[in-house]
């Protein structure tokens, strides 16, 4: 069955952060209403003056951008680029695919956003050192970063008692 979106039947709920820069229009979670799979997409506006997301990339996931209306800045490694009206913007996985939009115009951008969905993505923020594990949305400093075995050499002592005795 084909499930069509256009302005005549999607609402946009305004997503405002606690940073005035970081406000958009999304609609619903359209992949959820459709029960996809593999796939996440939203219709998204993004005002004058106003910025997408935090600068981040995604370690499992890749992402797309398709402008429908209007134009954006895009910032990724390579620099800024602006994009407008027809453009498709395409996110690898990794530092490489480090992006975030700002909208440097008087009237709104609209576009697509999609990206992959396997379960489980941890999302990078280079300007901030963060490190977000999606979709629990667990957000951690990347620079507490430590050895795997720290704290596990007394292993022993977490068994019960007599557990943990040699065969």
């Amino acid at each position: 069955m084909a499930h069509i979106f256009n302005n005549k039947n999607i609402s946009y709920q305004l997503k405002q952060s606690p940073i005035a820069e970081y406000c958009w229009h999304t609609s619903p979670n359209l992949a959820e209403l459709v029960k996809s799979k593999h796939l996440l997409f939203d219709l998204r506006v993004l005002d004058p003056g106003k910025y997408s997301y935090p600068y981040h990339f995604h370690q499992n996931a890749e992402e797309m951008f398709v402008i429908l209306s209007g134009k954006v800045k895009l910032r990724t490694p390579d620099g800024i680029t602006e994009l407008t009206e027809g453009d498709i913007a395409f996110f690898e996985i990794g530092p490489e695919g480090a992006h975030q939009l700002f909208n440097h115009t008087q009237e709104p951008c609209n576009y697509l956003d999609i990206r992959t969905n396997m379960g489980l993505d941890v999302v990078e923020y280079p300007d901030s050192g963060k490190i977000n594990v999606l979709p629990y949305r667990r957000i951690y400093e990347k620079d507490k970063q430590v050895d795997y075995f720290k704290g596990e050499d007394k292993v022993g002592e977490n068994w019960p008692e007599g557990t943990n005795t040699s065969v």
